[in-house]
């Protein structure tokens, strides 16, 4: 149950006063759907505006925003009512005067709110024009009570269209005066040493800073509520592990017999990194508890392999295994690679997508229900109900940040005790395994195989895209196969990008029927043709969007072009180069640009020529850009961050990792009174999962 204390909090936004259905519309926009009054605590102003400096007119700087008293002394409407000219105000001190400019103006409000001969404070952004000081729709038009209310410090939130600073501050204001002073979750002597309020006065400071200042990310409050959200997100991780590691898992010893003739069909051998990844796996599934493990990979490091020498492993010792794949394309990839290994090996490898016709699809079903499949391979399609494993042992989740953890438990309930293994091939910097992955163990493949040649990356701006058209022309003719990238499916009036469509008929007009097309809104079946024609070299050229980011493997495609780089993250671009380089042949990688480069993506694009490390770039990347944009958790819906940002906060990451297994270790039921508290931040962070952990016992 969550505590009573926290139910106000929990209450939807239309429950505040002067909160009406047009306005809690524009508030759903703002969150993304029915947001709760601690949504608004949570939403925390980004900058803020000074409204302390209150000199008099003579005194007062340009450009700046200013509070002014000011007495009003004539009002100059338009001649004509029709007129788009605007209505001046002439107001004035004892050392000048000042024109306020309102265009479109409601003539009523502005007679109402500045009577001639009253005293007023106007507040808004002076400036000098045509000899004249004037201020352009002022911020504020006050009387004296109204300057009383008016905060020195103002808070500026972001906003959704329609909405304005005003409903948003008033609708925070109505928010705070629901908070109550909650028991204090933090160790009392680490909150001294760092000098942090408490949590409800650490809010209280974000929406009421006393300077611009109080809101920085590495201010006092924004440290304390950025370790909470982080303490939150550690104890929930630490708390469901343990849970996992309380359950029985089933020790799966395998022979050696299966494995040993996948191994001995390779036309190559295992790298070092493989071995032992392979071992720690092998040494989990044959334990009595159950395996919750990462296998964490650069492009090209053989992740697949090892995870199908493992589910070999299980196989041998009498049990199912299933492997899941964020997308068909991939899905059918891995049972095409991996046919001619488990037909060596006699292992039964079945196939499950989406848009299998109902025969096939009844004919698979009822195999895996005999358990005449041995490994099935195949995508979300598997936590369907009427899927069902004679015995599934073990489960491989690929590329595991595109699925939420409750997909990932939920393959877990489709057999008894399930072990599990989620790969990715996003290599992911340390701070961040121990965020989103810190429930789990940890392997990861630094080597590639051998024989891979290093990728020449090049930059090159747009407006010589005839030449790299020439070079391509070349290439074509000694037989190359190339990947060409473009950021959108449709020519978007925002952005100045070749949409796919558009690049691909332009291209068809040099090289005919060799350019292919494939793209995320083609129907399934038109997509693997495209990429079958690619892969048989039917087709030479093949422009996609980053539909082909994660795992395609084409090793006869060595040239990539990636059009508009300096709109992707890092971590994409090094996916995207890593579909190239993955055969013997020599490979390069075109980085089209459009000049003049940002700093960031100046510094981007320099990281991708000095380096093929994607642990490298996964840290420049973070650095750069922020945790969830690498992990794509702002697109799959896992949570990111609301507080903490961690290439600021990463130090309190490592603290909180510390303090969720102290209170693990001393108070594992959270039943002590400081246990009793960090119920109520699991609930306030949306971790409440945890808590029913806890429950199940």
């Amino acid at each position: 149950m969550r505590p009573a204390i926290l139910n106000p909090l929990f209450a939807e936004i239309a429950s505040l006063p002067g909160i009406g259905p047009k306005t809690g519309k524009l508030f759903e926009r703002l969150f993304s759907g029915a947001p709760l009054v601690l949504d608004l605590l949570f939403h925390l102003p980004h900058k803020t505006i000074d409204r302390r400096n209150r000199p008099r007119i003579k005194d007062a700087p340009r450009d700046e925003i200013v509070t002014l008293e000011v007495r009003v002394a004539e009002h100059r409407p338009p001649q004509n009512t029709r007129s788009k000219a605007p209505y001046r105000v002439l107001v004035e001190d004892e050392t000048g005067d000042v024109l306020l400019i309102f265009f479109l103006a409601n003539h009523g409000w502005i007679e109402k709110s500045l009577p001639i001969g009253a005293k007023r404070w106007v507040s808004g952004r002076l400036e000098l024009w045509d000899g004249h000081l004037q201020m352009v729709h002022p911020d504020r038009v006050l009387d004296e009570e109204g300057l009383a209310r008016l905060p020195p410090i103002e808070p500026v939130y972001f906003l959704t269209e329609g909405l304005h600073q005003r409903n948003v501050q008033k609708a925070a204001e109505a928010a705070l005066a629901r908070l109550s002073d909650l028991p204090e979750w933090l160790d009392p002597a680490f909150q001294a040493q760092r000098k942090w309020p408490g949590f409800r006065q650490a809010l209280l400071e974000q929406h009421h800073p006393s300077s611009p200042r109080a809101i920085e990310p590495t201010s006092p409050s924004r440290m304390r509520l950025a370790y909470d959200e982080l303490l939150a997100n550690q104890l929930a991780l630490v708390l469901v592990r343990a849970h996992m590691r309380q359950q029985s898992g089933r020790a799966h010893q395998g022979t050696g017999i299966l494995s040993t003739k996948i191994e001995s069909a390779l036309p190559f051998t295992l790298t070092q990194a493989q071995i032992k990844a392979l071992s720690e796996i092998r040494a989990d599934l044959a334990q009595p508890r159950r395996m919750l493990r990462l296998l964490q990979g650069d492009v090209g490091s053989g992740k697949t392999l090892v995870a199908l020498l493992a589910m070999a492993s299980v196989v041998e010792a009498g049990s199912q295994a299933a492997m899941m794949a964020p997308t068909e394309i991939l899905a059918r990839q891995h049972f095409e690679r991996m046919l001619p290994l488990c037909e060596q090996a006699g292992l039964r490898l079945g196939l499950l997508t989406g848009r299998d016709k109902a025969a096939e699809r009844n004919k698979t079903l009822a195999a895996l229900a005999q358990g005449e499949i041995d490994i099935l391979i195949g995508t979300h399609a598997i936590f369907q109900e009427k899927v069902v494993f004679k015995d599934l042992a073990f489960a491989v989740v690929d590329e595991q940040h595109r699925f939420g953890v409750h997909q990932r438990l939920a393959l877990g309930d489709k057999g008894e005790n399930v072990d599990i293994l989620v790969m990715t091939a996003t290599p992911i910097p340390r701070t961040l395994v121990l965020t989103y992955f810190g429930d789990m163990d940890v392997s990861t493949l630094r080597e590639k195989p051998a024989g891979r040649q290093p990728i020449d990356t090049r930059a090159l701006p747009i407006d010589r895209l005839d030449e790299m058209i020439e070079a391509v022309g070349r290439a074509l003719a000694n037989g190359a196969r190339v990947y060409w990238i473009c950021p959108l499916v449709e020519e978007s009036e925002d952005l100045d990008i070749s949409a796919v469509e558009e690049r691909h008929e332009m291209l068809m007009q040099f090289f005919g029927n060799k350019v292919g097309l494939v793209h995320g809104r083609m129907k399934g079946p038109d997509k693997d043709a495209a990429m079958d024609h690619f892969q048989r070299g039917e087709t030479q050229i093949l422009v996609a969007t980053t539909v082909i980011e994660v795992g395609v493997d084409v090793p006869q495609a060595t040239i990539m072009i990636i059009e508009h780089a300096e709109r992707f993250g890092l971590a994409q671009l090094h996916q995207l180069r890593g579909r190239v380089g993955r055969g013997s042949n020599k490979s390069s990688c075109v980085l089209l640009y459009k000049a003049p480069l940002g700093e960031v993506a100046k510094a981007r694009i320099s990281i991708m020529r000095e380096s093929e490390d994607g642990f490298r770039i996964a840290e420049e990347d973070l650095r750069l850009r922020g945790e969830g944009e690498i992990l794509g958790t702002r697109q799959s819906g896992v949570p990111g961050f609301r507080i903490a940002d961690l290439s600021v906060h990463a130090e309190l990451l490592a603290i909180a990792r510390d303090d969720a297994q102290l209170i693990l270790q001393k108070d594992p039921q959270l039943a002590s009174p400081r246990g009793e508290a960090l119920r109520a931040l699991l609930y306030l962070f949306g971790r409440d999962a945890a808590i029913k952990v806890l429950r199940a016992g």
